[in-house]
């Protein structure tokens, strides 16, 4: 068998596994690989396997273990079902042991980050609405972070290769690409390779502003939650830049199942978003940050204003889309 390659972390039944632990596993009782959890991708001889939601990206599919290009098994990790609070802290717990925590000040970030407490990192515009959240959550929660200015002129340099980075290229996408980009940056330089985030929150949850308006809530986030992937691998992609990956503990099996466990009409209603995760958090971090309505991370960080700027200078003033196909062309060279 030719040397394994693994590209993040592997659980089974609770428990992180050591890379001889998984060669063991790989080589003695290959079935045990199906109940593997985590966030991997594994390449070993002529086989290939990656984790149940596809967090990590790789040249099969997701939840799948590949040898020889025939579909071998389904990874299905079945750990003990638990309340929300616990599944949570479990989730960090297990992603904790090293990297860098991606804080914004918003109740998803927050609590990752008070739970993991590891070293965190914002970005954001000098004077952005994320920076500043993010440092008085820091300073709340007691965190040290590490607080990122980024200027037009780097957007704008960044641009080019973060849209022809990303899988699909639409202005909502690329500006969230583009404050992942800087976030990689920094931590990719800092010889960080994991940086925990909070994604997923707000579809699992419910925390867009759109779901207010809603007359069909379930439905929205049953197909909000089937986008993640994509989301996944546009981030991941980024990340990969800088030698680092996102690692995302709402997306772990076990909250991802005790989210989905809680009706949609708990989720939303009275006017307030995200309710489930906002009462396990206030036990947790303050009630002020765990309530705290905050800006989207291409409004927040102010990347999203840049673009439109420069896509106005480029000669695009009313469509962004327009803009972005341009650079797209550009890249390839037509």
């Amino acid at each position: 068998m030719s040397p394994l390659q693994i590209k993040g972390w592997v659980e089974l039944d609770g428990r992180r596994l050591t890379v001889t632990e998984i060669e063991e596993i790989l080589t003695h009782d290959p079935a045990a690989t199906s109940r593997f959890g985590g966030e991997f991708y594994l390449s070993w001889g002529s086989c290939r396997a990656r984790d149940h939601f596809g967090v990590m990206q790789g040249d099969c599919p997701k939840g799948t273990i590949l040898c020889n290009g025939e579909s071998l098994s389904a990874i299905t990790p079945a750990p003990p079902e638990m309340p929300l609070e616990q599944a949570i802290i479990t989730a960090v717990s297990l992603r904790s042991d090293e990297g860098v925590t991606a804080l914004s000040g918003g109740v998803d970030s927050s609590l990752v980050a008070k739970l993991a407490g590891r070293e965190c990192i914002a970005v954001g515009l000098a004077g952005s609405h994320d920076l500043r959240q993010a440092r008085h959550a820091a300073d709340l929660l007691g965190l040290s972070c590490t607080y990122v200015e980024i200027t037009p002129q780097e957007i704008e340099d960044a641009l080019p290769l973060v849209v022809a980075t990303i899988p699909v290229k639409e202005p909502v996408s690329t500006g969230i690409a583009l404050t992942q980009y800087f976030i990689a940056r920094w931590a990719g330089e800092q010889g960080y390779e994991r940086i925990i985030t909070g994604q997923g929150a707000d579809e699992l949850f419910g925390g867009y502003q759109r779901y207010l308006e809603s007359a069909a809530l379930a439905e929205d986030l049953t197909r909000d939650i089937a986008g993640l992937e994509g989301q996944a691998a546009r981030d991941q992609s980024v990340a990969a830049l800088h030698g680092t990956y996102l690692s995302m503990p709402y997306l772990d099996m076990r909250v991802v199942r005790a989210a989905l466990a809680i009706p949609a009409s708990e989720k939303v209603r009275g006017g307030r978003r995200k309710i489930p995760l906002r009462t396990v958090a206030e036990r947790h971090i303050p009630a002020e940050l765990a309530w705290y309505e905050k800006k989207a991370m291409q409004y927040g960080s102010g990347v999203w204003k840049v673009l439109q700027k420069l896509a106005r200078k480029n000669g695009y003033k009313t469509s962004m889309q327009n803009y972005i196909d341009h650079i797209s062309r550009v890249e390839h060279g037509h």
